[in-house]
């Protein structure tokens, strides 16, 4: 059920006031378009991600697990917004107006965000109408090739779809010397050709092919496989692509979640404060504050970590110590200038590791717990191990890191890909399933080197099925 003529008319007068005390904050967001809509539409665009994208079995998947969890009441999506120039929000139907209006607060918190952070400076910002023009491409190669083929090759891809190099700092490569792909005879012309970003064969004379294809290890394992995957018809390679767009897109989101929730959830307390909010509605938006800012012992809370150290960053440059003074020659009063900058140019990692205390992982109860019969155990005090846990789950975005070593390996076109070992085995199982994914989009033998239980090991996957052998 929308909501009356007469909320409508509230909440409209509540949005533009609370723009005009953001911006008086000092916040400079993308203008915003909000939309009220049902629960099963907000649920969609939770599990699709953006409007309009692809269709796929994980997507439904994802859909069904938020749908049963909000109508068991474990979990409700009070708002969704849209990394875009407009940025588009959408609020739920159902919401009262206390909540739509700690929702656009904190709405226009991310979208500040999003425009500032420098990690999203190289973000699609029309990736809204991108994502609906790469799921009419995926729909015409479903029907050119058929449904059970295309979501076969997805299902390949997506299991890889996080293994994107999204380092806003690496350094420009120098131009591939060389490719395992080889010149097809004859170009196949699509309605799409215009939109692949593919490595069409060059009309000059090709140059001498590098010795080692990629000449550096490589992090990006899905554009290598676009560009020298053997044996792939284009419509695989503009899948890929495509895949590898939209990851690229979300990839700042998954490295700066501390931040982007802990800075919206800082404005939408301040805001809040300025509105005339009568009592009823104070008592209504300090309980749902403290629902959504409270401290866990299961895992880490991003609303409620994110916030406190941009508070503590606040305080401590407003009111820096003697020997904050002396050491770092803090004047005092610069606390809001110190968090906008920090907004700016860190990451989730960077964040953590510079920003977080020890008083911090006193006051919010970080130590590291493991859970013994019905209790619940402490298994680590010391501040500092406790920080670099939670870095080291940061870094790659919780997933292993992956180097693409050798295209060529053993002169046979194997695929040669090393994990960055950083103290945590792989699944095994996991890993040897996906290397059958690689194997089928590689088309060749496919090696893995890792480390188990402290030794050097190699996976393989070929055309036999997948062995495993210690590296001496």
């Amino acid at each position: 059920m929308g909501l009356s003529s007469k909320e409508t008319v509230e909440l409209e007068k509540a949005m533009d006031r609370i723009w005009e005390v953001a911006r008086s904050f000092g916040l400079d967001p993308f203008p915003i378009h909000f939309e009220v809509v049902p629960s099963s539409i907000m649920y969609e665009f939770g599990a699709y991600g953006l409007p309009g994208r692809f269709s796929h079995w994980t997507h439904g998947k994802a859909y069904y697990q938020l749908k049963t969890m909000h109508d068991y009441g474990l979990n409700k999506i009070l708002e969704l917004v849209i990394n875009t120039n407009p940025a588009y929000a959408f609020l739920m139907e159902g919401n009262s107006l206390l909540q739509n209006k700690l929702v656009v607060a904190h709405v226009i918190g991310h979208c500040d965000f999003f425009r500032h952070n420098v990690y999203f400076g190289q973000t699609n910002r029309q990736m809204a109408e991108s994502a609906s023009v790469n799921a009419e491409r995926i729909r015409h190669y479903e029907f050119e090739h058929s449904p059970a083929e295309v979501e076969q090759f997805l299902d390949w891809v997506l299991s890889i779809a996080e293994h994107v190099d999204s380092n806003l700092f690496r350094r420009k490569k120098r131009p591939d010397r060389g490719s395992l792909v080889k010149p097809k005879k004859k170009e196949r012309s699509t309605p799409y050709d215009d939109l692949l970003d593919l490595d069409r064969p060059a009309k000059e004379e090709p140059k001498a092919p590098s010795k080692r294809i990629p000449e550096e290890p490589e992090s990006d394992l899905l554009e290598f496989l676009m560009k020298h995957a053997p044996d792939l018809e284009d419509w695989q390679r503009d899948i890929l692509g495509i895949v590898r767009e939209e990851a690229l897109y979300f990839s700042p989101q998954g490295g700066t979640k501390i931040m982007n929730e802990g800075w919206a959830s800082f404005w939408h307390r301040l805001i809040l404060r300025e509105l005339d909010l009568d009592d009823g509605e104070y008592v209504e938006f300090s309980e749902l504050d403290s629902r959504v800012c409270s401290p866990s012992k299961s895992s880490l809370n991003p609303y409620c970590v994110g916030r406190a150290i941009f508070e503590d960053i606040e305080r401590r440059w407003d009111q820096p110590t003697l020997e904050d003074q002396e050491r770092f020659g803090r004047k005092g009063g610069e606390g809001r200038q110190k968090i906008f900058e920090v907004r700016e140019l860190e990451s989730d990692v960077s964040f953590i590791r510079n920003y977080l205390t020890k008083q911090l992982v006193e006051d919010l109860d970080l130590y590291l717990y493991r859970q013994e019969g019905r209790e619940t155990k402490i298994v680590e005090k010391d501040w500092e191990k406790i920080r670099q846990a939670i870095v080291s789950s940061l870094v790659s975005h919780g997933r292993p890191s992956i180097l693409v070593e050798d295209g060529d390996y053993r002169g046979r076109q194997g695929l040669y890909l090393r994990h960055v070992h950083e103290g945590i085995d792989l699944d095994l199982d996991y890993a040897e399933r996906t290397l059958r994914h690689i194997y089928n989009i590689w088309g060749r033998s496919v090696y893995l080197e890792t480390v188990v239980r402290g030794k050097k090991t190699l996976l393989k996957c070929d055309r036999k099925g997948n062995t495993t052998e210690l590296i001496n």
